[in-house]
């Protein structure tokens, strides 16, 4: 059985710790000590129904602790699956918490010679990081392992994967072969290529993804504007196969955790490269939110109504996540407050009397009856009472 030490308790070390124990020995490690306690107590430390079943139904080696040392000790591999926020001061990933894990490792694999574990980075790295950090280090046994999962769905995307993309040549094979042995599915898709190329296909795909929201929702853009029927438009062109009825209902504009960062990263890669789209995408984004909030006020009638309270429904992108970190609801937030409106939130998950000094409500009544418009990135039962009230551009509910 192989002992595999897993950096990082989010949706993606998680999914890939508990894709890896049910066939080989997993060790969690992670600073927030409570994560560590969700684990050993066989709970996710992340909102993930498969997950949380799994942890509790099947029978697997694994377990958690914030002892870095004592987890890699004996390991084949280590997995490095810690985030990599978008630091927009250096227009960079910032790769601190990789380099941290990377530095533990190195310097206990100097001490004990025999010990000579392969690590698999999955966090998001720039274009070129991992052969520059191979260097940095002076570790060579390094791969890159993009992962391409959904927040709420992680492990389900992990057991199912539209395809492995593996960066890297020592015992590339081998780990490969180790997901491939979590999934339920056969004859997975898998792709070797090098660690620079392995990096391009994370960036671009997620950058695809915010190209085809970005052009959906400046097509509701153009709708709303001329008075016509958004998803008659939709629906018409979908039908073209080329095109598909997939990944096409509008939003408030691409957010989450990767697509915002991933596609700022994929622009700073591109110096000195002529582009054009790229840079489009990333201000397409800046625009429809902009968009969307002068909506919103309209609706509000400000400035005439010069006291609206505008009632933020929901942080979160999608119902199943627990995440709202980047959700486009909050740059349309605060364009909002930034003219002077008053803006409330009722967000569940989140138990805080204010949020980015917003009044944050408790009880949905309440929140139902102050708020003078509801602004929804998507809709909910919950609200179909109000709906009068609600600005909303989801067509597909």
């Amino acid at each position: 059985m192989t002992k595999i030490a897993v950096f990082g308790l989010g949706y993606v070390g998680m999914a890939n710790a508990v894709l890896l124990a049910l066939k080989n020995d997993v060790v969690c490690v992670d600073i927030d000590e409570e994560r560590v306690k969700s684990v050993n107590a066989k709970k996710s430390p992340v909102l993930d129904s498969l997950l949380e079943a799994y942890l509790q139904t099947k029978d697997m080696n694994i377990r958690a602790t914030s002892d870095a040392v004592s987890a890699i000790q004996d390991a084949s591999f280590i997995v490095i699956a810690t985030p990599t926020d978008y630091d927009s001061t250096r227009n960079f990933f910032d790769t601190s918490s990789i380099e941290k894990v990377l530095e533990t490792v190195v310097m206990n694999c100097r001490k004990q010679s025999a010990s000579n574990p392969t690590i698999v980075i999955r966090s998001t790295v720039p274009v070129g990081y991992t052969e520059m950090i191979k260097k940095n280090v002076e570790y060579e046994d390094i791969l890159f392992i993009p992962e391409f999962l959904r927040e709420g769905s992680a492990l389900f995307d992990s057991i199912h994967p539209s395809r492995l993309i593996i960066g890297g040549e020592s015992r590339a094979a081998e780990f490969a072969k180790l997901l491939e042995e979590g999934a339920e599915d056969a004859d997975v898709p898998i792709l070797f290529m090098n660690t620079t190329e392995a990096e391009s296909v994370k960036l671009f795909a997620n950058t695809y993804l915010a190209l085809r929201v970005s052009y959906f929702n400046e097509l509701d853009t153009y709708a709303e504007e001329r008075g016509l029927d958004t998803r008659s438009i939709i629906e018409g062109i979908g039908l073209d196969p080329r095109i598909g009825t997939h990944y096409n209902n509008p939003s408030f504009g691409y957010g989450g955790y990767c697509l915002p960062k991933d596609t700022k990263q994929l622009l700073a890669n591109y110096d000195e490269v002529p582009n054009n789209i790229i840079e489009a995408i990333v201000d397409a984004n800046r625009t429809r939110k902009d968009y969307i909030a002068n909506r919103i006020l309209k609706k509000a009638n400000f400035p005439q109504n010069d006291h609206p309270i505008i009632g933020i429904y929901r942080l979160i992108m999608k119902e199943g996540s627990d995440n709202f970190r980047q959700s486009s609801i909050q740059g349309v937030m605060k364009r909002i407050k930034a003219k002077g409106v008053e803006v409330v939130v009722y967000e569940p998950t989140l138990h805080a009397e204010t949020f980015f000094n917003s009044r944050v409500i408790s009880t949905l009544d309440e929140f139902k009856a102050i708020s003078d418009v509801i602004v929804a990135n998507r809709y909910s039962p919950e609200i179909e009472d109000v709906m009068n009230k609600v600005y909303t551009r989801d067509l597909y509910s």
